[in-house]
């Protein structure tokens, strides 16, 4: 896919619905929902994730972030929940791409890919056409207890770069983004959006500071 003139910004790991509002005054795009996840930051309660999601603007995307790997589970949850866009962090193992396509109109279906190696390549091509968008992250799916986000790593831009040019639908970046360095994140893989947690975060609490420097470096490069 071509390059984006005006890259989106994703704030993920909201803990509360002013976390949410705070994001959103700054420009974000979308905020990010974390449910059960086997490791890493930002899971909150699902009674949560649907007080923040109500109270997001409709044209912002209030992405679910699951780790289920069953069509009938997401589904549920979406319905549960309402959010406008489900991100699916791990590779699906019952049902397909469709039927949540089917079962959920309306809804955006983005995937995670974990960037690994060239396999990963492969990977994300091989899904991209059953999508919205693809999200390009730095977890481990291999490892004993999973790590399917908010590792707080960068993986090799080189093959971000590959997926974003051979794919047919946006892409996200994550992993290991912060003020400092994503202007060159933006320079090397040219995505759509780029998606934050830690980078824009002190002790785990969303820090304006941080904020203002993130969305400085993504306008000024």
């Amino acid at each position: 896919m071509e390059a984006t003139k005006n890259v989106r910004v994703k704030i993920c790991c909201m803990s509360s619905v002013e976390e949410a509002r705070m994001a959103i005054d700054h420009g974000a795009a979308a905020i990010g929902l974390v449910s059960d996840m086997p490791s890493g930051p930002g899971v909150i309660s699902e009674k949560l994730i649907a007080e923040i999601a109500a109270a997001v603007p409709p044209a912002v995307g209030s992405f679910l972030l699951t780790c289920r790997q069953d069509v009938e589970g997401i589904i549920d949850q979406q319905r549960r929940l309402k959010v406008n866009t489900i991100q699916i962090c791990d590779r699906l193992e019952s049902g397909t791409h469709v039927d949540l396509r089917d079962a959920l109109p309306g809804v955006s279906l983005v995937q995670v890919i974990h960037v690994n190696g060239p396999e990963s390549v492969d990977e994300a091509l091989a899904v991209s056409s059953f999508v919205d968008a693809l999200l390009l992250d730095s977890g481990n799916q291999a490892l004993s207890i999973k790590e399917l986000g908010g590792t707080g790593r960068t993986h090799d831009w080189r093959l971000s770069r590959q997926i974003r040019e051979a794919a047919d639908v946006p892409i996200f970046l994550a992993g290991g983004l912060n003020g400092l360095n994503v202007a060159e994140a933006i320079s090397a893989v040219a995505p759509f959006g780029v998606d934050v947690c830690s980078g824009v975060r002190t002790n785990g609490r969303l820090d304006e500071a941080k904020l203002d420097r993130f969305f400085m470096a993504v306008s000024a490069r």
